[in-house]
């Protein structure tokens, strides 16, 4: 199989993945409802991201559509990118690692782009319905990205010496990502692991 449709069954098969998960969540789920699936440690737990990564937002809905187009502008800057080192006969492995990353931004993009207008708004009562009579939550780019793996990998208790926080609970790796999330993630590691010759070279 060609490298170009290694890069293109990559993306769409983490774009099915990634949407999949989203929509069954966001249309079964009502907001932080929280389902184990691995004792205390893996958890199903529905929350959306209006703006940045774990939450954080960017100028109301001016900076919600400046971050959503400059996603677009960096997804496509990538998707040329992996067809010129393909042309140029990069190797499969970093085709691969930059399919998966672009995948995953991809993922995070639609949400942001349509769920405002495919679904109706989640509530802490009610799920979302997909296609509502009267409309969507939300205009063109200004849609919510979906979360729901959560991975505490430990729980504890800070030192009861520490200033302002002692004896207090705090809880290691508390991010609530997508498989978006960590389709970027595991792309960039994998490319800084094992594929840093190639970019050296390219310099």
């Amino acid at each position: 199989m060609k490298k170009q449709h290694w890069a293109l069954l990559i993306v769409l098969a983490i774009l099915f993945v990634d949407q999949l998960t989203k929509i069954l969540v966001k249309t079964n789920m009502h907001l932080e409802e929280r389902i184990p699936l691995i004792t205390d440690k893996v958890f199903i737990y529905f929350v959306e991201n209006p703006g940045f990564a774990f939450g954080m937002k960017f100028g109301g809905a001016t900076g919600k559509i400046i971050l959503t187009l400059f996603r677009l502008v960096a997804s496509t800057l990538i998707a040329i990118y992996i067809r010129s080192i393909i042309k140029k006969g990069a190797p499969l492995g970093v085709v691969i690692g930059l399919s998966v990353i672009l995948a995953g931004a991809l993922g995070n993009i639609i949400d942001s782009m349509f769920y405002g207008m495919l679904f109706s708004e989640s509530t802490y009562s009610t799920v979302a319905q997909f296609l509502p009579e009267g409309g969507g939550y939300a205009a063109f780019l200004q849609g919510h990205v979906v979360d729901m793996i959560h991975c505490p990998v430990w729980r504890g208790t800070f030192p009861t010496w520490l200033p302002s926080v002692g004896g207090q609970p705090f809880t290691f790796f508390s991010p609530i990502f997508n498989i978006a999330d960590a389709a970027i993630t595991v792309g960039v590691f994998y490319l800084l692991l094992f594929q840093r010759k190639f970019f050296k070279t390219e310099k």
